[in-house]
């Protein structure tokens, strides 16, 4: 699995507890955040050296969670766009991973939550949706990255999380990981100025979330749009 963000701790608010379902499981995870966060925080005494500190932290909480390889894009955070330089970076780091499933942040808006669409956010959904179908997959997209040995490769299956209540069509059972998916968001220690407020409203969402998806009562869960690539199901080309 290849996980994409806008910025740091947007994958551990997002789907750290299915992450780390998926590397108990045995399955290598990768993450590829865009920007380094460095508008984040609420104190001008932390300004200096900020993007530094988030790279440190999300690093930190990528452990929590079992994942070890963690890149940075490095964009200015608050100015994320989908241009031709971020896209063939994220084209060239999907044919590097090759993975079976991309994760990525929404494209789309979500009303019922704005903070959920920040506009960095719905930027890296639409760079990653762009360079899933067609350049990742075009040999004669970035040809300078095919001549150099960076093979061009069908993505199967794009999880988007973060996105709008209404598209979410996969709700995954985390129940048991709410300490570990808890533990990765309180990394990022920067960025909560109410830590408990924070882990409450966590544990909230993931009990409605597992509402929403049926499942008996007392379960987590984690929901996505999840949106089929290449499968059994598609046509090559079309």
């Amino acid at each position: 699995m290849l996980v994409f963000a806008a910025h740091p701790d947007d994958i551990d608010f997002g789907a750290s507890a299915t992450i780390a379902g998926w590397t108990a499981a045995g399955s290598s995870v990768s993450y590829c955040i865009l920007t380094d966060g460095d508008a984040g925080g609420f104190s001008a005494e932390d300004r200096p050296g900020i993007a530094g500190r988030r790279r440190e932290e999300q690093t930190a909480a990528a452990e929590i969670v079992g994942v070890t390889d963690v890149t940075f894009l490095g964009q200015p955070d608050g100015y994320l766009e989908p241009t031709d330089t971020v896209i063939r970076a994220i084209v060239r780091r999907m044919r590097e991973v090759r993975p079976d499933i991309v994760l990525s942040m929404h494209p789309e808006r979500s009303w019922d939550r704005i903070q959920k669409s920040h506009p960095d956010h719905l930027a890296c959904g639409e760079a990653v949706t762009r360079a899933v179908y067609p350049a990742v997959e075009n040999p004669f997209a970035y040809p300078e990255l095919e001549a150099a040995g960076i093979r061009s490769f069908r993505v199967p299956w794009l999880w988007f999380y973060g996105g709008p209540a209404h598209l979410e069509n996969r709700f995954v059972d985390v129940t048991g990981s709410e300490d570990v998916k808890v533990a990765a968001i309180t990394a990022h220690r920067s960025q909560h100025p109410d830590v408990e407020r924070m882990q409450a409203r966590v544990r909230d969402i993931l009990r409605e979330n597992a509402r929403r998806g049926g499942l008996p009562e007392g379960r987590s869960a984690e929901s996505f749009h999840v949106v089929g690539i290449n499968t059994d199901e598609t046509i090559a080309g079309f």
